[in-house]
């Protein structure tokens, strides 16, 4: 039961011509996509004052988020309120913090 396959018939390039004697000249095709040739460069957002502003926020921040940090107790046992509830965790790191993100609110509505 071996199933013969039928012949591949070839295919058959046909050209029609118009029937007119005369040449036809061909132009060139031109591209249709508009292919930019040098790409404009963008400005940047803020200028250099401004982002100056952001780094100095930034570093407020940070130095509020380092005051803010520590007051583990040596011991379990003793409750030793200074270290807690210190002038450096309640007063000077809420005021780094809130200095930097008014100092990013600044660079961000300073016209450079």
């Amino acid at each position: 039961m071996s199933k013969k396959k039928a012949p591949v018939k070839k295919k058959k390039v046909v050209s029609v011509s118009s029937g007119s004697t005369s040449q036809k000249t061909l132009k060139p095709t031109v591209s249709r996509t508009k292919v930019s040739k040098s790409q404009k460069q963008q400005p940047l957002l803020f200028g250099r004052t401004n982002y100056m502003y952001m780094i100095g926020g930034v570093i407020l921040m940070a130095l509020g988020f380092v005051a803010m940090s520590g007051g583990g107790m040596d011991d379990p046992n003793v409750w030793d309120e200074s270290i807690i509830y210190g002038w450096r965790r309640t007063v000077l790191a809420p005021i780094l913090l809130i200095a930097g993100l008014v100092a990013q609110i600044f660079a961000i509505f300073k016209k450079a």
